[in-house]
């Protein structure tokens, strides 16, 4: 982290409005050949996946993100991933879109409704249409930067999981040891530079730098993991999915220490898996099992 005193902006602090021309065309599930292909159905070809839905109302949309939002929280929180204040997802906003949503401070993932999420405004203050709440200075200043890089990512997730900043203190990429790694492979950005707790602006957009424009995640050295994606459902899996790989990574690390040599699966056939897993609407569906399950335990309070 940058020990310099620079002057930042309001203009360079502020997230850019983001235009909806701007973001990457996403196919419709159902004319998603590569995602429908993930899938069996019947002869005439009628069943399909349905992926990401569409909304003609920006309010209902809203509604339904901040559901997701909240229950990538529970999910969370069921995976031991709080610990204390760290960890914080965010949420572009879609109406108000230089606007976006994050927990609130000290409040526990396990705990969170949609109703507690806070809406900030383009330069990190609080404004009315979420809970009047105040969230993570260092939480902020990272995402912030993060949707102003990538008009891409709706969604961002970073928490301090065990094995996470534990693979982290090596400063570099997971391998491609499992089917499961696979889903990252070619996607995984390292950000080598730890300077403490994130409490300045450069710090955050040096973190984006390191994600840069094509990945899905980033490795923060000595820090933990950062994940994205077009929705906060996938933002949510693929945290879970990388904290788990970093596990795997651990284990095989130790394995390896006593003489077990690693097989490491071969970059065609991690490509493979990747360019069928690689995709929006499938990762938000992976989420889905999780997203009722949630709503079962619960009967739905996390969603008020």
């Amino acid at each position: 982290m940058s020990t310099s005193s620079t002057t930042t902006t309001q203009q360079e602090q502020s997230v850019r409005v983001i235009n909806e021309d701007q973001l990457p065309p996403l196919p419709p599930a159902a004319n998603d050949a590569s995602f429908q292909g993930l899938a069996r159905g019947g002869r005439n070809g009628t069943l399909k996946l349905r992926g990401i839905p569409t909304f003609s109302d920006l309010t209902e949309k809203r509604k339904w993100m901040k559901e997701h939002m909240a229950a990538a929280f529970r999910y969370f929180g069921k995976l031991g991933y709080g610990e204390g204040v760290s960890g914080h997802i965010s949420m572009r906003d879609p109406i108000l879109k230089d606007h976006f949503w994050m927990n609130p401070f000290a409040k526990h993932f396990s705990t969170i409704k949609a109703s507690d999420l806070v809406l900030l405004d383009a330069d990190g203050f609080v404004v009315d249409g979420g809970a009047q709440l105040p969230v993570n200075e260092a939480g902020f200043l990272i995402h912030s930067e993060i949707h102003k890089a990538r008009p891409d990512v709706t969604a961002a997730a970073h928490t301090h999981g065990i094995h996470g900043k534990t693979w982290s203190s090596f400063g570099k990429p997971i391998e491609m040891l499992t089917q499961d790694a696979c889903n990252f492979f070619g996607r995984v950005g390292v950000y080598e530079d730890h300077g403490g707790i994130v409490l300045s602006a450069e710090e955050g957009k040096a973190i984006a730098k390191a994600l840069g424009k094509e990945n899905i995640a980033c490795i923060l050295q000595n820090h933990g993991l950062l994940t994205v994606g077009r929705t906060v459902d996938e933002a949510a899996i693929l945290y879970s999915m990388l904290e788990n790989a970093c596990q795997s990574q651990l284990l095989a690390e130790a394995a390896a220490a006593n003489g077990l040599p690693k097989k490491i699966i071969k970059d065609d056939a991690a490509k493979f898996t990747a360019d069928a897993a690689q995709n929006p609407h499938n990762f938000y569906t992976e989420f889905q099992p999780e997203f009722d399950l949630l709503v079962e335990e619960t009967n739905g309070r996390f969603l008020q």
